[in-house]
């Protein structure tokens, strides 16, 4: 082949190359933190306008698919008499009767995701916000209830992909038929999960509540756990969120925690309840020892903890010594079974002192379970009691 003639080959064949459709790279799998526009702050095409953006569609919002109507609100906007609450930022989104709003994310197939959210009510009345992944978890998470003055939280829950791509979606369930009520929606974001490992001698799984749902930063209020039974898929692994009020998951950055960087602060009384099955050896003799504090939110005592281990049960009152923040607690038991439940719930229904309307209580962390032979099961025991002893006789005297 001529030298010219070969070049033109080489020049057509790069020409097709390039002319060529590009094979599809695998996408990457979503990384923690805020999703596409999470936060609502992309502006639609026409811009942010100071009343609400109606939009009825599936591209009126970067980022989002919607279906219904569903606002796009500004901070500060009013709506016959209210004031609509963006949780953070300047935009958030209102979701109308029966409307939602979904986005589509790349995954890990088989991995757990943990998804935080922020939302606030419009009305007075019962309003709720339906979460779901397709093929996943589909939960409803009441808003009747609110835990702290500033009207709105934040929530997480957890889901395992069962494919690349998981199709989330945030939707109204139309429980009420004023038109200008609907929850409001904003900072919506995933974090994957890992399960940690046991630490040797104990079976409590994150026992030191160090790996759970994605936390904003610079914010006060932690993240709400709501009532998720399966203890398989739970936003904090290993553990299961019994009853109907949610529990606080907090962090050092805003809260005291007694130990490491995480921990639980119970809520609501006996309505706020988080357990976890740990694997035992029937008749064989066991501690349950966990530390119990304050979170440093100004929550009003009396503050106690009712703690469960197969069936014991023991009540502790948080009293520091000195100028300690937490006390160490325990509870000694004989497993009946190849599985024994452990549980926590506050003793009593505990506000702060700077609102009194924020729902606040004491916090629980560090959760180990081992087994005694019977001597040590003994001396636990003995041990508990003189220190019940001493506590009582600095109070007398």
């Amino acid at each position: 082949m001529e030298p010219d003639s070969a070049r033109k080959t080489l020049a057509l064949l790069a020409l097709l190359l390039l002319a060529a459709p590009a094979r599809p790279a695998s996408a990457a799998p979503v990384e923690d933190g805020l999703l596409s526009n999470g936060d609502f702050e992309t502006a639609p095409g026409g811009g942010f306008v100071k009343s609400a953006s109606v939009a009825e569609g599936a591209s009126s919002i970067p980022g989002w698919t919607i279906n219904g109507t569903v606002e796009l609100i500004s901070a500060g906007q009013h709506q016959g008499g209210m004031i609509l609450i963006v949780p953070q930022g300047d935009h958030a989104v209102r979701l109308g009767n029966d409307a939602s709003v979904g986005q589509v994310v790349d995954v890990e197939k088989g991995s757990e995701y943990a998804i935080t959210f922020s939302a606030a009510r419009t009305c007075a009345q019962l309003e709720a916000l339906n979460v779901s992944v397709l093929g996943g978890v589909s939960q409803t998470v009441d808003l009747q209830t609110l835990y702290n003055i500033e009207g709105w939280d934040a929530y997480a829950l957890a889901f395992q992909a069962t494919e690349e791509q998981a199709h989330l979606q945030f939707m109204n369930p139309g429980m009420e038929d004023d038109p200008t009520c609907g929850p409001i929606l904003d900072n919506v974001a995933v974090k994957k999960l890992f399960t940690p490992d046991k630490p040797k001698d104990n079976v409590v799984l994150n026992g030191d509540f160090e790996e759970g749902p994605w936390m904003f930063p610079n914010t006060s209020f932690g993240v709400l756990l709501p009532t998720n039974l399966d203890e398989q898929t739970s936003a904090i692994p290993g553990w299961m969120i019994e009853s109907n009020r949610a529990v606080r998951y907090i962090d050092s950055d805003e809260y005291k925690v007694p130990q490491g960087k995480r921990a639980i602060e119970l809520l609501s009384g006996k309505e706020g309840i988080i357990s976890q099955m740990v694997e035992t050896t029937p008749q064989k003799v066991y501690s349950l020892t966990f530390t119990l504090g304050t979170a440093g939110d100004s929550c009003q005592p009396p503050m106690a903890v009712m703690a469960f281990a197969g069936d014991q049960a023991q009540n502790f009152h948080y009293s520091p010594m000195g100028n300690a923040t937490s006390q160490a607690a325990n509870v000694t038991f004989t497993a009946r079974a190849e599985r024994t439940r452990v549980a926590f719930y506050s003793v009593y229904y505990n506000t702060r002192s700077d609102d009194h309307s924020s729902l606040c209580g004491p916090v629980i962390d560090d959760v180990w379970v081992w087994g005694l032979n019977a001597a040590a099961g003994l001396k636990a025991s003995i041990g508990l009691v003189i220190s019940i002893v001493g506590v009582i006789a600095m109070v007398l005297f």
